[in-house]
């Protein structure tokens, strides 16, 4: 059985109810703990090898 298009023009996501302000200050908290922990990392020659080849001479 097909179900019929959806005629409503709503993204998805509409439908749901926004997130509480618990969750949103506990998944800010996990972000902002995640990235930081990230920025401490060194960065992998591949990838400073990249950046270097962005930053030469432009042509």
């Amino acid at each position: 059985m097909q179900s019929e298009p959806r005629t409503d023009t709503r993204p998805h996501h509409a439908d749901t109810p926004p997130l509480s302000a618990t969750v949103r200050r506990h998944l800010g908290k996990s972000l902002r703990s995640h990235y930081a922990a990230s920025l401490a990392e060194p960065v992998s020659e591949r990838l400073e090898a990249l950046l270097a080849k962005l930053q030469g001479p432009k042509g």
